[in-house]
Formats: C-alpha cells, structure tokens, sequence
C-alpha cells in the first residue's frame, strides 16, 4: 500500500472553571426581555455542582501554552482561545443559556493534563481532545485534531513537559474531521512506508470520511458555517462555544489512511507491549466509529459514544442521522463489557 497523505481541499466541521455561583444573568442592551427571562429561569434549575465540575476540569493539569493564538504558514489565524477570555467573568450574562455558559467556561480549561500515569491529553486546541498513551518504546497518539497547525502545537507542548514523544501508532476513533484531520501535523507519510508507524481505524472509515469530507463536502461546509456560528463575535451576544468543546479548528486537513482497521466486534492487540481491547460501534456517533478499554490501567477511550453532553442526533451540518436505539444498546454493552472500568476519557 502507498503511504500517501491525502489533503482535503475543502474544510469540513466535525459535529459535531473557577468556583462559581450560578447568579442572575447580567444585562446586556441588545437581549430581548423574553430571551433575558428565559434565561434567567435556568438558573433555579441549574444542579449546584459547578465548583466540582471545575475541579475535575483542572484535575491532572501539567501545563498550558504561553499563546494559543495558532497561524499558518501564511501567518493566517486558525485558532484562538484567548478570543474567550471575556468569559472569565463568573457573572452569568442574560444573552447566554447558564447551562451552555459554565460548560463552556470548563471548555476553556487548556492545556496538557495527565489522566492516569502515563496517559495524557491536549485539551483546547480544538473541538476534540488529542490523547498520549506512554508505551514500552514511545507513544500511542488517539485523534489528531482537525488541522495540522492546531496538532503540531498541542504537541509541542506535550514534548516541553514530557520530553520527546515518539510516536508509533496513531489511532482514529471516528469518521469525523476533527479526529484526524490533523495527522499530518504530528507524523508524516514517509515515517509510514518506512513501516515505523501504524495507523488503526474502524471498519469502514474510509469510505465514510471521504463521503462526508469530500463527495458533500461543499456542502456541508457551508451548512456548518452555520451549525459552528463561525462569522459570529467572540462575545457574551456572539459565540461561546459548541458545548462539546469551544468550536472545529480551521486549518490544513490532511489523512494518512489506516495500516489496520478493526472489523471484528471486538478485538484484542498488544501494541508496543500494552493490551488495548477495541470495540467497533459503527451507526452510533459517527458511521465508523470505535471505543477501546486498556485493562492493566482500567482506563476506557469512549470515542465520542459517552460524552459529558447530551449529543445531537441530527446535525445541522448535514452529518448522517444517528440511530438513537443503537447507541444506547452500545453504551449499554460498553457496561457489561467493561464493568471494572474506573476512568473514562
């Protein structure tokens, strides 16, 4: 098989705190009466769990970048959290739903946070989180993010702290941009038919992240201009986030296409000495898509299957319609599967 890396010409978006009191909304001139009120009636329904949910945010923080201001080559913007900084306010403002505002001032949490001894991850480089899983001879990378630019500083911040990060498996969990789009930034294709790199997807996933990020691509994009609020101001009255994370990276989208895809319900590999066990889960989130549990660790990667969000089943974008009955039968399964599971990520 060639290694040849594929970049997609057009970009497709994936769908995709401090201690704090829920307080009454602050006024803003521009937000109706009836917004301002609705909002304001959240609050008493809020659970009063923020001060907790923010501390598990920060749990395992090693460092964060000085700048995550990220630019091209051509030195055009392709992300900035420090666009949210306006957030920092623990005054909820009356144009935001409260629930939306505090998940998204966890949203701004960045960094590299350690989830259990030697498993890391990128958070606030993207919409999705990148992972780093230490093995005998170097590192598993999970989902390198939308764009190259947005990966190849997560990693570089990965390697301030941990040192040089050799990376021999690359896996993608899902069909959806924002889960590989950035490979290129942290491997490259000479590096795959050199046979030092493998990469695992699940059944089907080339066919799938073609179809929606090349074959509708034009489409979607611009449906997910839409979906993202990607012209709005990053302000109180403008963009926030995306509840899931703070928004898609724009960027260069790259793909180097799997070595190994995983068709068997489940499947167990010992990579670079540690068991990973797959589970495909295809129709659920994503078209392709797959979870993995490491046993020793008792660590679960849930791909995007549980998320602290109620998911959408139906994307604006345009994204393919989840099957609602199925996924709940896969989280279910995940359970049954996995019961002395104690960390999910």
């Amino acid at each position: 098989m060639k290694a040849l890396p594929i970049i997609l010409s057009m970009l497709l978006l994936s769908g995709c705190g401090q201690s704090q009191q829920a307080a009454e909304p602050s006024a803003a001139s521009d937000v109706s009466v009836h917004t301002a009120a609705a909002n304001r009636a959240v609050i008493d329904a809020l659970p009063d769990t923020f001060s907790q949910d923010m501390a598990d945010a920060r749990r395992g923080w090693l460092a964060s970048a000085e700048s995550m201001r990220i630019e091209n080559a051509a030195g055009e913007l392709t992300w900035d959290l420090g666009d949210y900084q306006f957030m920092a306010s623990a005054e909820i403002p009356a144009s935001a739903h409260p629930a939306l505002w505090q998940q998204e001032q966890l949203n701004n949490v960045h960094g590299l946070f350690e989830v259990a001894e030697g498993i890391y991850q990128l958070r606030g480089f993207d919409l999705a989180n990148m992972t780093l899983i230490r093995t005998d001879n170097g590192f598993v990378l999970v989902d390198p993010l939308t764009s190259s630019e947005t990966s190849f500083k997560a990693l570089a911040l990965a390697e301030s702290v941990l040192g040089a990060v050799n990376i021999h498996t690359v896996i993608y969990t899902h069909s959806h941009v924002d889960h590989f789009g950035g490979v290129l930034g942290v491997v490259d294709a000479d590096q795959l038919k050199a046979g030092d790199l493998q990469i695992i997807a699940p059944e089907g996933f080339m066919e799938e992240a073609t179809s929606e990020n090349a074959v509708a691509g034009v489409a979607m994009t611009r449906r997910a201009d839409y979906m993202y609020g990607r012209y709005l101001d990053r302000s109180e009255t403008g963009h926030i986030g995306s509840g899931l994370g703070k928004s898609p990276a724009l960027g260069t989208i790259g793909l180097l296409p799997p070595t190994r895809t995983i068709s068997a319900e489940s499947e167990s590999l010992n990579i670079d000495g540690m068991e990973f066990v797959f589970r495909n889960i295809p129709g659920a989130e994503a078209p392709a898509e797959l979870v993995f549990y490491l046993p020793e660790q008792k660590l679960l990667c849930g791909a995007e299957l549980v998320s602290r969000t109620l998911h959408n089943l139906y994307t604006l974008r345009g994204a393919k319609v989840r099957d609602a009955l199925q996924w709940a039968a896969y989280i279910d399964e995940l359970m049954r599967a996995f019961p002395d599971a104690e960390t999910l990520f």
